[in-house]
């Protein structure tokens, strides 16, 4: 029975307290729940085998409440394979007050959610100790590119070399004992055995020494690891050795297992080498990302310009950006233009113009001219340090597809120790009975061939390496499970405004009569829709001015509600707006309606212009389709999945803008809180949605989805709700971001396959006798490698 405590956030009042302790009370395996509001705190009774803290923390939040947990990152050292992560996980993740534990190997990292009026971050710390392993909370100093990774790397290539130059010898007697190479010279010193044990003694012992200590720490915690099965089996041919050593009578020849012990002990700690270099790779997309970080800020204080370390900008300050010079943190413009290139955010490689009162995000780089900005957000807020943030937890977060492994490294190792016993009792008494040192070498290759490292590896590294690159493409996954699911998807769902089109209205089309020129005609147009406060009216005046032309004063301005404008312009009387307008005024414009339909059923909102009673012209305004809508649709068809626009829009318009980029279906006039159901209705058809969305109204909706996607040019909101985040705001991210997920998805089942089919085919011919202890030694070495190799094949992905 298992008693814990979890926080609870709320509650109003006792009635909330009593509704909790029902609800938990009715789950399967509770024995006794009782919920003390004042605390806001419930303590529960529950049998493990029927329920987890999990379950109990679900059925709450169901109940419509919250559940207050601490989230902490650790970083872990001393893990040799999968079977030490999954031990970590097993033994903390039942301690009292944990929700959920997760640690990857290949990060050397554990994250934990807690409850710290049950367990404090200290006693979690002190459990992993107790383990065997080391555990501090991780900072940025303990992370990818710590000092501390390259030392381990620098000893174990200091302790490879060792293990070489003393090995070598050894493996030159071993082939000379072939009789098809006994034309090869051997020196006679190397033949006595004393010579051999004081070879292999070092490499034993000494560079060994690694494998019995968590062979040691595996043991006392009554489970079993890779350095189980590396130590049983090198020892095994290295006491055998010595017995040998200690009864043989001087000058006879005798066959020894030295070389085999060293050999098999130097290849696995090449194989290490290998691994761990391959891993170092697999963390540059965040390298790359911190890369980008300005280390420096030249600030204005008390009116002198002082140069000091990111770290100490302090938000409020006024910082001065030189031309070339990266800006340090997210700001918004005080003073000064310039062209801002933000293509390590946006993909975009024009520079954009920023002026005062425009936005400016930190690591983008300043091209032409000096800014002054006003810091919004540092540190950990920054839209960079988000991004980071992002791609560390998917990389370091689990795929379902992981626990497969999980499950079969967790019961490998006892089940090869007894198949290595049997493979030991066949030879020795069946097949060669009395050869003790035939059956030896065969339990010594299934214990080291079996070794299920490459197991472990084979999801983790494919995850960071997928998600590394769909960063570099900016593409962010919240973690392995969506990376995992959105290979899946069959169906998406695109909003309309700022997904399929910019989500900003622009000046599209000019008609004007014969009488005025189109410069004129603009200027008195531009000049009347300075005056209104109407988003089309900003597009109309910025449209006008991108043409160069000079806007003139107003007098007189007066705005119509549902109607138009009318004012006076160089003593010309100026109306702007629909054709009941124009009936009101007395202009005759008939002639002009049917040009007028034609916008309107493209999408477009048009409006006619008179002066001075006359019918001038007229000018449509439309929230213009994104350049790349079309073609993302295109590729998203080639991949045989449904797109379905979905819009709040009116049918034609939204019909005209679906033409445009070549969907098909559309559901339009939807409500922003009706989105929601229209994801359910496609997962009810059996249907995996992918929700594409900006705005906070999508957020329900993107919640939904079997994967929300966010374009990172929306809300804040958008993308909090979001499992993917498409940094580019470019629909094709959308494809790009399903190919990858194929890809990495293919790239684990590859690994999964060739790990489990190293020991599964490996077993049995090292039982049957058909594999040298030495050369099981290199397989096993040479499929962890192959393995990260084969993940880190998907950063060299291109995309279409």
């Amino acid at each position: 029975m298992m008693n814990t405590s979890v926080k609870i956030e709320g509650m109003t009042c006792a009635a909330c307290a009593n509704r909790i302790e029902k609800g938990l009370s009715r789950l399967d395996g509770v024995e006794q729940a009782n919920v003390n509001f004042a605390l806001e705190k419930a303590t529960i009774s529950y049998n493990e085998k029927q329920t987890s803290l999990e379950s109990i923390e679900a059925k709450i939040e169901d109940l419509g409440y919250g559940v207050v947990k601490q989230a902490t990152d650790l970083a872990i050292t001393g893990m040799t394979c999968a079977a030490c992560a999954n031990r970590i996980e097993k033994v903390v993740g039942k301690q009292n007050g944990i929700s959920k534990i997760n640690v990857n190997v290949t990060l050397e990292t554990a994250h934990v959610e807690y409850s710290d009026s049950e367990i404090s971050i200290e006693e979690i710390v002190q459990k992993i100790e107790k383990l065997g392993f080391g555990a501090t909370i991780k900072t940025k100093e303990s992370g990818a590119s710590s000092e501390g990774k390259k030392d381990a790397i620098k000893e174990q290539k200091r302790k490879l070399l060792i293990s070489s130059i003393l090995s070598i010898p050894l493996l030159w007697t071993m082939v000379t004992h072939f009789s098809f190479t006994s034309w090869i010279w051997s020196p006679e010193i190397l033949m006595n055995p004393w010579v051999q044990f004081i070879l292999a003694t070092p490499v034993q012992f000494y560079i060994g020494k690694q494998f019995y200590v968590g062979a040691y720490k595996a043991l006392r915690n009554k489970s079993a690891n890779m350095d189980v099965l590396v130590a049983l089996g090198t020892s095994a041919a290295y006491f055998y050795s010595l017995y040998l050593t200690l009864v043989a009578p001087p000058g006879h020849h005798i066959s020894l297992y030295y070389e085999t012990s060293a050999v098999l002990i130097t290849l696995i700690i090449l194989g290490k080498l290998f691994e761990s270099l391959a891993k170092g790779k697999s963390s540059e997309a965040i390298k790359k990302l911190m890369g980008l970080q300005a280390k420096t800020a030249i600030v204005i204080r008390d009116g002198r310009e002082v140069g000091i370390s990111l770290e100490e900008v302090i938000v409020g300050d006024t910082i001065l950006v030189k031309p070339g010079e990266k800006i340090p943190v997210d700001g918004i413009v005080l003073e000064g233009t310039s062209a801002v290139d933000e293509s390590m955010l946006t993909g975009e490689s024009i520079p954009i113009q920023k002026q005062s009162g425009d936005e400016v995000i930190g690591a983008t780089v300043n091209k032409n001219g000096s800014l002054k900005i006003k810091a919004l957000k540092i540190g950990k807020d920054t839209a960079l340090a988000q991004i980071i943030k992002v791609v560390e937890e998917a990389q370091g977060s689990k795929a379902p597809i992981q626990r497969v492994a999980d499950v079969i490294s967790g019961v490998f190792v006892p089940i090869v120790v007894g198949i290595a016993i049997v493979a030991f009792l066949v030879w020795f008494f069946l097949v060669e009975p009395g050869n003790f040192a035939g059956a030896l070498e065969k339990l010594i290759a299934v214990l080291v061939i079996a070794c299920p490292c490459a197991l472990g590896l084979a999801t983790p590294t494919s995850i960071m390496a997928g998600s590394g690159r769909a960063a570099e493409y900016g593409i962010l996954f919240k973690g392995g499970e969506h990376l995992e699911a959105t290979h899946k998807i069959n169906t998406v769902l695109v909003d309309k405004t700022g997904t399929v089109t910019q989500g900003k209205p622009a000046l599209t089309d000019v008609f004007h009569e014969a009488a005025i020129t189109e410069t004129d005609f603009l200027r008195i147009v531009g000049s009347a829709e300075r005056n209104s406060e109407h988003p089309l009216a900003e597009a109309i005046v910025e449209g006008v001015l991108e043409k160069g032309i000079t806007l003139g004063e107003t007098s007189e301005f007066e705005a119509i509600p549902g109607y138009g404008i009318r004012t006076k312009i160089e003593e010309k009387e100026v109306v702007i707006g629909t054709r009941k307008l124009m009936q009101q005024e007395g202009i005759v414009a008939e002639h002009a309606y049917e040009q007028m339909e034609q916008l309107e059923t493209a999408g477009k909102t048009a409006m006619l212009v008179g002066i001075d009673g006359q019918y001038a012209g007229m000018i449509a305004v439309a929230d213009t389709i994104k350049e790349t809508s079309k073609e993302a649709v295109a590729k998203l068809k080639e991949l045989g999945i449904q797109v379905v626009m979905i819009t709040g829009d009116n049918e034609r318009t939204a019909q005209a803008i679906a033409a445009q980029v070549g969907i098909e279906h559309v559901r339009a006039q939807v409500l922003p809180e009706d989105k929601a159901n229209e994801v359910k209705k496609f997962q009810e058809q059996g249907k995996n949605v992918a929700m594409v969305g900006d705005g906070i109204n999508d957020a329900p909706a993107l919640a939904v989805a079997n994967i929300g996607m966010a374009m990172g040019t929306g809300t804040d909101v958008a993308m909090e709700a979001a499992d993917v985040t498409l940094m580019r705001g470019d629909l094709r991210s959308i494809a790009d971001a399903i190919f990858i997920s194929k890809k990495t998805m293919r790239n684990i089942r590859q690994n999964l396959f060739w790990a489990l089919f190293y020991n599964t085919l490996g077993i049995p011919v090292a039982a049957a006798g058909f594999l040298a202890p030495w050369l099981a030694g290199a397989a096993m070495a040479f499929s962890s490698v192959s393995v990260v190799l084969n993940a880190l094949r998907l950063q060299r992905i291109k995309l279409k």
